[in-house]
């Protein structure tokens, strides 16, 4: 066995290790390194490597991922930190499993396409190693209880990698209304909603308007991520929008999401994309795809709590990026698509006020102690908080803000949006992952604010 999973088996039998979050997942001696592994080298994967080897207290073990191109971008990053080279896992798809049972991994990020997600997440769970996994939407419900599952039957901790929570004025909205400045909450709206036309056709020339290949001649997500727009109809990526929102109604933490309705527009953005585009034309082969995901997905949440919640995913047309935040309740509201916000009592009477005095105000610690540190990281900086938060989790046990029980309803919201939509805008039932847990625990997320 061993020398880690040995430590960690017999300090859970001591503590009695429960399911539920914030135990320790194993002893560590503080003045040892994390020993961490990264499956999947991809752009997203090199934003993580890029953070973690500025730190002194990690070392990056192995890296696990068939593309060599991506393997070759990752170790040049070594070399510019003149950090010790990792080993490297290659040998195709599964070679992560080599990984998996060869390295003495503490921790383990993954960052692959969506479709290896959880089996990834559910290996390295088995392997009795902690997880971070990137956010995606799953493929069937079944996927998101056999992330649960295992959980419950190995004890290993799965932290959700939903950097959108930990954004500078989501956090403080987090405190506004935690002080009750809005009142109590009854809408919220949300979403992904962002033009991502040339991220999905991309040949690696220039960024976001290369060109109109997908699959083996494009490049990173254009290789896989199109492939979803053809085959699927949906809301495909919803976490960064229901990870914030639930922050703010507790789900999971004395709330839950209960059911869900969704309805698709006409496919007509990636066609009319490639057909315009100077690359492209109405001869070109991509032009006579046919795009399944509708350009619009419009879902309607409800949940235990009586609140109500409206989610998009619009990432075929051209728009500037938002996410759509709408935070509603009975004193007043906030409203990120155009920096508004309006307080009974406090604003203007009928008349929005700029948002900037109140975001000020209310900033969260974890920023104003933080803002030097995270200049540079990726997404404006949350990626750093994201971070610190992943290792301490790993390194000192701390509480996981977004675990299993999140993942797999926030992923399952994928799979009841398509069937929904199959079904007219049929309501579907969201399971309550938790089995019951969600009614005694607590939302300790950000509370040092």
């Amino acid at each position: 066995m061993k020398r880690r999973t040995f430590v960690r088996n017999t300090s859970l039998a001591g503590l009695g290790f429960s399911v539920a979050p914030g135990l320790s997942f194993g002893s560590r001696n503080n003045t040892e390194k994390l020993q961490i592994g990264l499956i999947g080298c991809g752009l997203r994967g090199q934003n993580h490597l890029e953070l973690l080897l500025k730190r002194s207290d990690v070392v990056i073990v192995a890296l696990a991922d068939p593309n060599e191109e991506m393997i070759e971008r990752s170790l040049k990053m070594f070399d510019s930190n003149a950090a010790v080279k990792p080993i490297i896992y290659n040998r195709g798809d599964y070679d992560y499993e080599r990984m998996l049972e060869t390295e003495d991994l503490d921790a383990v990020i993954i960052a692959t396409p969506w479709e290896w997600h959880s089996k990834q997440a559910i290996a390295a769970m088995n392997a009795r190693v902690f997880v971070g996994l990137e956010v995606s939407g799953a493929f069937s419900v079944e996927e998101c209880w056999d992330l649960v599952n295992t959980h419950l039957e190995t004890k290993t901790p799965l932290y959700f990698l939903e950097n959108v929570c930990f954004r500078r004025d989501i956090m403080a909205m987090l405190n506004l209304v935690r002080e009750g400045l809005l009142g109590e909450m009854v809408h919220l709206e949300c979403g992904y909603q962002h033009d991502l036309r040339g991220v999905k056709f991309n040949d690696g020339v220039t960024p976001y308007n290369s060109g109109v290949e997908l699959g083996d001649k494009g490049f990173s997500e254009a290789k896989w991520r199109t492939n979803h727009s053809i085959h699927r109809n949906g809301d495909l990526y919803p976490t960064h929008g229901i990870g914030p929102v639930s922050q703010f109604i507790d789900v999971n933490r004395g709330n839950r999401l209960l059911t869900i309705s969704s309805m698709a527009s006409k496919s007509r953005g990636l066609h009319d994309y490639i057909v315009n585009h100077e690359k492209g034309g109405e001869n070109h082969p991509n032009a006579k795809i046919k795009f399944n995901l509708g350009d619009k997905v419009t879902s309607m949440i409800t949940t235990s709590n009586g609140e109500t919640i409206v989610m998009h995913h619009d990432t075929n047309l051209p728009r500037p990026y938002s996410l759509g935040f709408r935070v509603q309740g009975t004193r007043g509201l906030w409203m990120k698509v155009n920096n508004s916000i309006y307080i009974e009592g406090m604003s203007p009477p009928h008349k929005w006020e700029n948002d900037s005095p109140y975001l000020e105000k209310y900033d969260h610690k974890i920023w104003k102690e933080g803002l030097e540190k995270s200049v540079g990281a990726g997404h404006g900086g949350m990626d750093y908080f994201l971070m610190e938060s992943f290792l301490d989790c790993a390194m000192n046990g701390s509480e996981i803000p977004f675990d299993v029980f999140d993942a797999a309803t926030w992923m399952s919201l994928t799979p009841l949006s398509e069937a929904s939509i199959k079904e007219g805008g049929a309501v579907r039932y969201i399971p309550d992952f938790t089995n019951g847990l969600w009614i005694n625990r607590k939302n300790n997320f950000a509370l040092n604010g």
